[in-house]
């Protein structure tokens, strides 16, 4: 299918895209949570800030979906634009900790910290919290294929999204003009 036919679906059928946006947003906090809780992989912070767009995509689409055929095309591709910047954030924060991974430049302070850094924590607080919080570093790679993280996966995966909702809201720009 060329890309000017899927433009034409799109056009016909324009509720699709934040449906697709929806499910692929889901999708991916679906299989961050499945490493976490059946793969026992715990998340340190910066894995918890790139689940954030996901959780801005997830809403500005189930608005999308909601409104449903009632979306003219310039609010479609207003919700393509405003997706594409979500997910090109996303790519920025997955960049970040990519580079943390590999050691290119310092993570943040609160990277593999788990909360302990509090000057004003008494030593039974410090002790309750040491056995209670697994700590997670963000220059730890905790799981890998093909020799790419999960953050290197993401920073592909929110790229590639971005670019689809650039690319969507070329065609439904388009479609207003």
């Amino acid at each position: 299918m060329a890309a000017s036919d899927i433009h034409t679906t799109l056009a016909r059928r324009p509720h699709i895209w934040p449906a697709l946006t929806l499910a692929a947003s889901v999708a991916m906090l679906g299989g961050a949570w499945s490493f976490q809780i059946f793969g026992g992989l715990q998340p340190c912070t910066l894995c918890l800030y790139q689940r954030w767009p996901y959780w801005f995509a997830i809403i500005f689409a189930g608005l999308a979906v909601l409104a449903g055929r009632r979306l003219a095309p310039g609010a479609l591709a207003f919700f393509a634009a405003i997706s594409g910047l979500v997910f090109l954030a996303g790519a920025g924060v997955a960049t970040f900790h990519v580079g943390v991974e590999q050691h290119w430049w310092e993570g943040l302070s609160t990277c593999g910290s788990g909360g302990l850094d509090d000057p004003n924590m008494s030593i039974a607080e410090l002790k309750a919290k040491l056995f209670a919080t697994p700590l997670v570093r963000c220059d730890d790679v905790a799981w890998s294929l093909f020799g790419i993280s999960m953050a290197g996966y993401n920073l592909i995966i929110s790229v590639i999204l971005a670019a689809a909702s650039a690319w969507a809201a070329q065609g439904f720009w388009r479609k207003t003009a």
